[in-house]
């Protein structure tokens, strides 16, 4: 296998189409300029297809999702071809995520029966399988808006602790709003599940094509239907507080290649 060296750039004022912001942190996004790949090549993160556009010099450019544990120093890519796989490699910065503790008024969303948790790993491998897909649909990356108004309650990334014990990192952002306020779709794409789960409640999962899933959490109600086709403001659901929550919000998990990665970033950039 040889071994390809590729300086990252900043990359969205030289593309046709809008992109994500780029931050090569754990969470992240990164953007890379690639020659044209070979016909029939793929570049794959961890055996994961990667989304790559055409640009107008016509080379390729690389949208990675940088999954949350990744430690900093080098990530390793994959073009793999029928002339042979090559190694692209990514620098990654560290990038150090407050904690935030919450306590919770009973220990079932903390410590789990038996019998939850078994339900937890049945759901767990259901969302997988989602966020593991890969549909080749639209030759443009989507244009997101937040899915509802109100104040970031929990940014992502956060070191969580529930009743002072340590649980996976925050893997999306939690927007503060009003029980039974209007969800809206962040961008088209296809219902890929819906479901009353044990930790995130009423949720809707959304397949924008290419490994870019929007998964939007304890609804109180659902309004669409799984394989539904769906349009960005779409109202998808309203505010709720079911599942693991504190108090009315809305919890916006976005996957980019099997990654979950920071939904700001798919979010215009504030001038």
């Amino acid at each position: 296998m040889t071994r390809l060296l590729i300086l990252i750039a900043l990359i969205c004022s030289t593309s046709v189409w809008a992109l994500p912001q780029e931050s090569r942190v754990p969470g992240g996004i990164a953007l890379l300029r690639l020659p044209t790949l070979p016909e029939g090549a793929r570049l794959t993160l961890k055996g994961n297809p990667v989304w790559t556009l055409p640009s107008e010099k016509g080379e390729q450019i690389a949208i990675i999702g940088i999954p949350l544990d990744t430690p900093a120093g080098e990530l390793a890519l994959q073009i793999e071809s029928s002339t042979g796989n090559q190694q692209i490699d990514v620098t990654v910065d560290a990038k150090d995520y407050p904690e935030q503790r919450i306590t919770l008024p009973t220990q079932k969303h903390v410590t789990p029966s038996e019998e939850n948790l078994a339900r937890y790993a049945r759901e767990a491998r259901e969302q997988l399988a989602i966020y593991q897909s890969f549909n080749t649909t639209g030759s443009n990356w989507p244009t997101f808006i937040i899915p509802v108004r109100g104040p970031y309650s929990s940014p992502f990334g956060l070191r969580r602790f529930f009743n002072n014990e340590p649980r996976a990192p925050h893997a999306g952002l939690d927007i503060a709003a009003p029980a039974g306020l209007a969800v809206q779709a962040p961008a088209d794409g296809v219902v890929a599940q819906t479901g009353d789960y044990f930790f995130n409640g009423r949720t809707v999962m959304i397949d924008h094509g290419n490994g870019l899933i929007s998964m939007l959490c304890h609804l109180s109600k659902i309004s669409v239907q799984k394989d539904q086709q769906i349009k960005r403001g779409d109202v998808i659901g309203k505010v709720g507080k079911t599942g693991r929550a504190t108090g009315p919000h809305l919890h916006w998990t976005v996957s980019l290649n099997n990654a979950r990665v920071d939904p700001i970033l798919l979010l215009p950039a504030a001038p």
